[in-house]
This record gives structure tokens, sequence and C-alpha cells, in this order.
């Protein structure tokens, strides 16, 4: 008899510990970064021509695999600038700024 509650004793150990294993992953689970649904993974320096109608521009920072650019927005169309480019100042003037 004593077997069989050790047998027993054993099942419920086993069945909590598995019970928290269970239980406390979700506890340790990090919410990924949140990341637009537009991304640049690469820029130009080519300056858009006049033509193009903007409508508006959003700065985005550098995480993979995304990479630090500005982007100007059209009705139909982005584009991918690099920050560093030396019309970019002048493109945005204007331009309403995006933000998340």
């Amino acid at each position: 008899m004593l077997d069989c509650s050790k047998s027993w004793y054993t099942s419920l150990v086993v069945l909590l510990a598995l019970f928290g294993c269970i239980t406390a992953a979700p506890s340790n689970y990090r919410r990924p970064t949140r990341v637009g649904l537009v991304c640049c993974e690469s820029v130009s320096k080519a300056i858009i021509p006049q033509h193009i109608k903007l409508t508006a521009y959003k700065r985005q920072n550098a995480l993979k695999p995304c990479v630090e650019a500005v982007i100007f927005f059209t009705e139909n169309e982005k584009y991918c600038s690099d920050p560093a480019a030396r019309w970019i100042p002048k493109k945005m003037k204007g331009l309403k700024e995006l933000t998340d």
C-alpha cells in the first residue's frame, strides 16, 4: 500500500511541475519592438524630381532589417531617402511629418 501512495504522490508532483512550466512560460514572453508596415531596407541619395507630388514624410530609425531613412510619401508610392543627403531638409519643408 505504501508503494501505491508513493506512485500517486510522484504523479502529482510531476503533474504540478508540468503545470507550473506551462503557466510560467507566457510571463517570460517579451513583445518585439513594433515595426510599421513601411520599412526601408536601403536608401538613395538621388533627389526626388520636382514633378512628383509629395504628401508627407517620416523618419525611420535603423532596426534590422530597416535602415536609417527619411521616407517620402506620394498618394501611391514611397521613396526611401538617405537622411544625410543635402537636399532632404528642403524637401521636408511644408510636408506633414508622420509619426507612429
